[in-house]
């Protein structure tokens, strides 16, 4: 299994990257900084005049508190009418990896895994695949008495659907930024394993500053990328993990009500709200990607998805 071979890897290799695996992770990090700020920019334009109200109520703007205001950014920033643009305008990533690679790295874009053969298909099994794997992993968390979910009252199902296609296109914006383009860049220069591993291991560290991180996220958010790493490898197109991606974010905050990568509480259909007080169990503030029953369940995703592709070797 060490010599997986990705077609879109060989395709990649026709590309200007450096040989150097210094260069190509610090020109990644350049990249993805352009990125974040480009991303950054109608979100901060849009919360800044509530951001700054907020401030002068609590006398901040004299008085200094990096704590508290880091606090008020947090909660000001997932108000619904900035959290959604702010979803929205993570397109910029998929456009900016899109660019790089067409034309500084001069790589066709097949080799990012954007394929018209099967698209639509493999992108509606990951949808599938998404709602099966968190589905999963809440209903284990119930089962075991870690986790206790309600019906909601008065649902707001037109927010959720702003909700919905917005992290259709966050989720696809991550998977083109760190599979498409960083981990097909590594994999048509160096082995498989170092492609997968550090590309997954960057999309880890991509969340360092969110509440809650520890070392257990950063365990799952691993195998997490590992295991859309695989899964883009195995059906050789981009299309199922974006969908994967999409929907294991909307399902977990939209439909279950569980914190996204510690983002907090949003509108949702169901409330899964924690028995106990164990951050192993429970995930703690980063919600259930932070949880050991996630861990298990990515681990058995991921030895799926090899058995998958050494089928597919083997055929």
């Amino acid at each position: 299994m060490l010599n997986i071979k990705s077609k879109m890897f060989e395709e990649s290799k026709k590309s200007t990257a450096s040989e150097n695996l210094i260069i190509n992770i610090i020109v990644f990090i350049v990249i993805f900084l352009i990125i974040m700020l480009s991303e950054s920019i109608i979100p901060t334009i849009l919360s800044n005049p509530e951001l700054q109200q907020r401030f002068l109520e609590e006398g901040l703007i004299e008085n200094t508190d990096f704590e508290r205001m880091m606090e008020i950014s947090a909660e000001v920033s997932m108000n619904p009418k900035y959290f959604i643009p702010t979803l929205f305008c993570t397109g910029f990533g998929i456009f900016i990896s899109i660019i790089y690679c067409r034309f500084i790295e001069a790589r066709y874009l097949s080799s990012m895994g954007i394929r018209r053969k099967k698209a639509g298909i493999h992108y509606f099994q990951g949808f599938a695949v998404g709602i099966i794997i968190m589905t999963a992993v809440v209903l284990l968390s119930v089962v075991f008495g870690i986790n206790n979910i309600s019906l909601c009252s008065n649902i707001n199902f037109g927010l959720i659907s702003l909700y919905f296609a917005g992290f259709l296109v966050q989720g696809m914006s991550e998977e083109f930024i760190f599979r498409g383009y960083f981990m097909n860049t590594l994999g048509s220069r160096h082995h498989t394993i170092v492609a997968v591993g550090i590309s997954a291991v960057a999309f880890s560290l991509a969340h360092i500053t969110n509440p809650g991180y520890n070392v257990l996220v950063f365990i799952n958010l691993v195998l997490f990328g590992t295991f859309a790493s695989f899964y883009m490898i195995a059906f050789d197109d981009i299309w199922g993990v974006c969908a994967i991606h999409s929907i294991w974010n909307f399902t977990q905050g939209n439909l279950y009500g569980i914190s996204v990568s510690g983002t907090g509480n949003t509108e949702s259909v169901f409330r899964t709200t924690a028995v106990g007080s164990s951050v192993i169990l429970t995930g703690g503030n980063f919600g259930i990607e932070g949880s050991i029953i996630t861990t298990a369940v990515l681990v058995i995703g991921i030895i799926l998805v090899l058995y998958k592709i050494r089928k597919k070797t083997d055929a």
